[in-house]
Formats: structure tokens, sequence, C-alpha cells
């Protein structure tokens, strides 16, 4: 070794060469720097991994479209109503049974009920005594035209929904007088949960009642009154 021709012992020479060779810069293409888990967080630092991403924003989306399909049903229901309101407004109503007869086959299925309340006093026994008389005209007519026989089942439906509609009005409006004499009595009791204990046994604590009472306390939350009756329900 030149080492040895120079006269320097073998051993310093191998540390000369040693140390030479550790403070030769190291090549970085011999020692690269590997990351085994992306996930190793030994102190906590950063939480755990937050997944869900793309679920999250296709939630958020479906939220966007549902709100606008929402809007635009509420849009519809709107159109609707005023399109009812409209239509109600601009009907005249007649004066003869016969003609009321004809006012109630030109109304649409979903009105029936609404014109039911509304002219509750007309359908009287005068109206019915008018369509017992058609339909038996037409009943024991000797020559039935296609058109009378149209006629005659029109009218027997009609006639089938105003007597059903007319009780289903009248028990109604009796169950709502009930209800407003029990809420009287509800009101001004002194011991209300003994009140209501009462009712429920002579099971006078219907749908009508029920109504009229959140009515009643939904009036007094906005203005900032307790009832008492809310706290025995």
């Amino acid at each position: 070794m030149v080492a040895l021709a120079l006269g320097i012992p073998a051993s310093a020479a191998t540390t000369t060469t040693s140390t030479a060779l550790r403070t030769s810069p190291i090549s970085p293409t011999n020692h690269r720097l590997r990351i085994s888990c992306v996930g190793w967080d030994p102190e906590g630092m950063f939480g755990p991994p937050q997944t869900g991403h793309i679920a999250r924003l296709e939630f958020r989306r479906r939220l966007e479209r549902d709100a606008e399909a929402r809007e635009a049903f509420e849009q519809k229901v709107r159109e609707e109503k005023e399109r009812c309101r409209a239509l109600r407004q601009s009907r005249i109503i007649p004066d003869t049974p016969a003609e009321l007869i004809e006012y109630f086959l030109d109304t649409e299925a979903q009105e029936i009920e609404f014109e039911i309340s509304r002219l509750r006093p007309r359908l009287n026994d005068e109206l019915f005594a008018q369509l017992r008389f058609e339909l038996g005209q037409l009943r024991f007519s000797v020559s039935k035209t296609e058109d009378m026989e149209d006629r005659l089942i029109e009218l027997e439906a009609l006639q089938k929904a105003l007597q059903e509609g007319t009780e289903a009005y009248d028990k109604m409006q009796m169950e709502l007088v009930a209800a407003k004499k029990s809420l009287t009595k509800i009101l001004t009791s002194k011991d209300v949960k003994a009140t209501l204990l009462e009712m429920v046994e002579l099971n006078q604590l219907n749908r009508s009642l029920l109504t009229l009472l959140d009515e009643n306390i939904a009036s007094a939350n906005l203005n900032d009154q307790v009832i008492t009756v809310r706290n025995c329900r």
C-alpha cells in the first residue's frame, strides 16, 4: 500500500482511509427516504384519519337537489290552491233545485266536500225530492238511450255522494259543538287533571277536542301565556 511506502503505520492508514470515507458525502441515489405508513401518528397530533369525503359531497348534492324538488313541489301546491280559489269564486250558485243538481254534476270530485259544506243549507228535502223525481223518470222510462243510461248513473252517484257528505258534515258539526263545550269545561275547571280523567272515562276526548286543545295551546304560546292543561295532557 502507499501508506506503508511513506512510513505510516498500517493502522493509522486504515483509520485515515476510514475517516476519509466517512466524511465523503452520501449519494442520495443510494439512500432514498421511503414512507411505509402514511397514517403513522404515534402522538395523535393529527387525530384519526378522515374518510367519506366523496360520500359527503354526494350527500350535499342530493340535499341541494331535494331542496330544489321540494321548492318545485311547494310551488305547484300553491298554484293548485290558487287555481281552486279562483274557480270557487268564479262559480255562480244557482237558485232552483234542478239547477243545483247540474251545479253539483259539473263540480270536480275533489271539490264536492267543499261545496257540500258551503251549500249545506240548500241540501234539503226539496233538493233530494228533485233528485228522486229525475231518477224515477229515468228508471221507468220505456225507451232508454245511451245518454239516459249515463245520466242515470251520474245521478245515482251524485245522490249517494250528497247523502253521505251531508251526514258526515252534520256529524262533524255536532262533534265540533260538543268539543267547544268540553274545551270550555276544561279551561274553567279548578282541577284540570281530574276533569280530563273524567272525560277519558266517558270517552269524550275525540279528535275535534284534541284539535281545539292544540289550537288553544298554540295561541297561548304566541301570547306568552301558560295554560295548565298543557302539562296534564
